[in-house]
């Protein structure tokens, strides 16, 4: 899924991202406004693994919505 992809189907997808990453706050999610680097971080951040891990998380959430 790409950014503008994300983008356009924001409202759907936050719900499901927060069920995804629970340490997530609305404050995070009104911020990333569907941006996946944005969200990458933030994955990174609050659960203190690297970026390629993230990543890997983040693709394979990707996968469950196609």
């Amino acid at each position: 899924m790409n950014e503008d992809q994300i983008k356009g189907k924001w409202k759907q997808l936050s719900g499901r991202i927060k069920a995804q990453w629970g340490k997530l706050t609305d404050d995070d999610l009104a911020q990333l406004e569907g941006d996946r680097d944005y969200l990458l971080g933030k994955i990174q951040e609050r659960y203190g693994i690297t970026r390629e891990r993230a990543e890997e998380q983040l693709r394979a959430f990707e996968n469950q919505l196609h």
